[in-house]
Formats: C-alpha cells, structure tokens, sequence
C-alpha cells in the first residue's frame, strides 16, 4: 500500500460516526446493509449519512451494490486488512531497535492477518454458450486460489446439452473435479440472491450479439477474447491440441490476474492492469 492511499482511509476513519458504521457493516457480514436499514440503526440524518457513506467509500472501505431500487452497502475487509497491515508495518519498524517483545508481536499479527482470508473475490466467466471457455476458466481459478476466490461462470444462452464432453474430459485428465460445472444462464447472477460480483470478464468478443447485464458500478469488467472451440472443425487431434492451448492460455492469464495486488490497486489501475491480461502473450510480472 502506498503512504498516500493509507493516508485517505486514515482520514476517512478518522471521525466517530464513520467508525461506528465500519463497526455496523462489519457486524452485517458480507450481505451488506441497505442505506435505510444503516439510518436507523445508528440515527443519523439521512444528509449526514450520505456524506459519511461517500468518504468511506472513496477510501475504499465500503462498496455499494445496487440492488432493485435500493443500495447496500458492505464493508471491504481486505482493503481493511491492507490498511492494518500497513500500520502495523510502521509500527514494527518504529519499535524494531529497542523494543524486541513489541516488534515480535506486531511480527506475529501481520503474519496472523496475511494468512487469513477474511472476504473471497468472486470473479464471473462470460461465454455465449457457458460450455467451454468459461468453463474452463471457472475450473481453473477455482484449483489455484480456493477461498482467495470464488469461481463463476455463465452464458447468455447456455448450451442445454451442458458442458463440451471434450473440455470436461480435459479437465479430468488434468485432475479437476468437474462435478459441479455445468451450463448456466448470466440471470443466476442477477437479483437480490445473486452473490457480489467483483470481476466480470467476457471471453469471447460479442456475447450472442447482446449487451451484458449490469453488474453494477462497483464491478470490474474485462474481454479477454479467445477462439470458440464449438465452431472449430478441424481433426481429432487439432481439435485436442486447440483446448489444450486454449487452457494454457488462460491459466497464464489467470495466474497473472492472482497476483496482481488486488487489495491495494485503485480501481483505474486495477482495471488497467486487468485489461493488459487480454495480451494472449502475458507474462507474469
């Protein structure tokens, strides 16, 4: 984390009303809570409220999520985990020459905190047909990054015959479960039961000739087009080694993605970075 990006969510803390609606999400949980239900639990004048909802978000402690008419708002535990985890550094540097029991504690609570994984990214694959390429990538990021993420995929008109036998014979072959992957359509992931999505990410360059659903202002979204293997008609063996750079390719993509420092990027940067991933000759940096 940089010194000026800590220094706007210190500021944005550093006010009474703010830290009790931090500590009144934070209790919410991951479902967040309406900006009528976060009035009445701590009273404050709707005015005021809005005002302290915007200078967290700006810091980017809490995210709005639209849903219906209504917006919630959640807390981001992981960018809060960056903002601790940057004082603690200070303080560990500060209490490093004189003060060995301090700085071995503060040594132990950074480590406790980059441990855990107190909020998943959930990261939404788009295909048209939700049978290979999405497919593919939902089973990779799911193998890498289980509980760092949560794997999604869907399709804007899914395939009734479910997944490509060729891709799930694939994944096999290379050790995933492939139980639960199945065709889906993209309203799953609409409406007030749908989780959260922080990343949305399109591989293919025109979804059915369709405009995406709305997953909010707050969502990244990102193309990283690829070939479609279902319109591919050459041999058994071209075919094999087509799905076979296809998964290649985007395991690249994704580990690149996996280390990008999600928590601590705003949100230009993140979605610049992201965008780069669309170069099928990325390279981890």
């Amino acid at each position: 984390m940089e010194l000026d990006d800590a220094a706007l969510a210190y500021a944005a803390l550093g006010q009474p009303t703010r830290l009790e609606l931090l500590r009144l999400l934070l209790r919410a949980g991951p479902n967040g809570m309406a900006a009528g239900g976060i009035a009445a639990g701590m009273g404050v004048p709707p005015s005021s409220l809005s005002f302290h909802l915007r200078a967290l978000e700006q810091a980017g402690l809490i995210r709005p999520t639209r849903q219906g008419r209504s917006l919630i708002y959640a807390a981001q535990l992981l960018r809060l985990q960056a903002v601790l985890l940057y004082l603690a550094e200070i303080a560990r540097d500060g209490f490093s020459g004189g003060h060995g029991d301090l700085a071995a504690t503060l040594d132990t609570l950074s480590g406790d905190a980059a441990m855990s994984s107190p909020s998943a990214f959930h990261v939404l694959f788009l295909c048209t047909r939700n049978s290979a390429r999405s497919i593919l990538a939902e089973a990779i990021l799911a193998r890498l990054a289980p509980g760092r993420f949560v794997a999604h995929s869907a399709g804007s008109m899914p395939s009734p015959e479910g997944p490509m036998p060729e891709v799930l014979a694939q994944l096999k072959a290379l050790g995933h479960d492939v139980s639960a992957l199945r065709s889906k359509s993209w309203d799953e992931f609409q409406g007030p039961g749908a989780p959260r999505m922080d990343f949305v990410i399109t591989l293919c360059d025109i979804v059915a000739g369709q405009v995406c659903p709305d997953f909010g202002t707050t969502t990244v979204t990102a193309a990283w087009p690829l070939p479609d293997p279902a319109k591919f008609n050459g041999s058994a063996a071209e075919r094999a080694t087509l799905l076979n750079e296809l998964y290649a390719g985007l395991r690249r993509r994704l580990e690149a993605f996996m280390a990008l420092p999600l928590a601590t990027l705003d949100r230009m940067s993140l979605q610049a970075r992201i965008d780069e991933l669309a170069d099928p000759n990325v390279r981890m940096k």
